[in-house]
């Protein structure tokens, strides 16, 4: 079933596409009248909707019943190292699909990659479409938004206000410290978690976070930063889903 992100709620239990959406669904997709979409709006609600009309580039669709949202209970703010090559979309991609609210790529200390300004912008818009592809595929309630690229700083002062901020490294009770870190999460409750580069966190940035943010262990094993970005979110997902 296709997946549609729109602002307006339904009118009369109708709701008018238009735009890139209504071209792809009519002239790509070809959905015919009486196939059914899913829709979700800016509001928060979701529908299963039936296709009356398709026509030009406007397709007209009548609401046959509301959904639940796809959301978790808690926003998940993962503060992505900048990795080479293209691993960024892979996390990206993977991470919307496991229910990250927001991911804000950030330029660490140890990064191999170096971005100007013109790249940067670039980079953020092919990033942004890269997690509308993955919240349609994977039917989440609304698309999560890609943060422009922060300096640790700049990232550690946009987490301080939320609720718990998560940081794998090493630990020195080892995964007892991820267990007890887990075990006190709560319903509603914000999260931010910080994964580091193929060089690590500098000692510098560890020095800066330790007092606000929890250290937890991912395991015996060293996991590359898109595995260690995967696998956080992961037991996050697991862990909200629970509640």
């Amino acid at each position: 079933m296709q997946q549609v992100f729109i602002e307006n709620s339904p009118v009369n239990g109708q709701i008018r596409i238009s735009g890139q959406d209504a071209h792809h669904l009519i002239r790509v997709v070809r959905l015919k009248n009486g196939e059914k979409i899913r829709v979700s709006c800016s509001d928060g609600e979701n529908y299963i909707c039936q296709v009356e009309q398709a026509c030009d580039d406007e397709l007209v669709v009548s609401v046959v019943e509301q959904v639940p949202s796809t959301e978790l209970p808690n926003k998940i703010y993962l503060f992505q190292a900048l990795p080479k090559g293209d691993r960024i979309e892979t996390i990206i991609e993977k991470c919307v699909e496991l229910g990250a609210y927001e991911i804000i790529p950030v330029e660490m200390k140890n990064c191999i990659v170096k971005l100007d300004d013109k790249k940067k912008k670039n980079k953020l818009q092919r990033y942004q479409a890269i997690a509308e592809s993955a919240a349609k595929q994977s039917k989440r309630s609304i698309i999560p938004n890609i943060h422009e690229i922060m300096t640790f700083k700049q990232a550690y002062e946009y987490a301080k206000d939320l609720d718990i901020i998560l940081l794998p490294y090493e630990c020195k009770n080892g995964m007892q410290d991820t267990f007890d870190v887990l075990a006190t999460i709560k319903k509603g409750q914000s999260i931010g978690v910080f994964i580091g580069p193929e060089g690590g966190f500098d000692s510098t940035e560890i020095e800066m976070v330790k007092d606000s943010a929890r250290l937890i262990s991912l395991g015996s094993r060293i996991l590359r930063t898109d595995t260690a970005a995967i696998c956080t979110l992961s037991m996050l997902m697991l862990k909200c889903e629970e509640m």
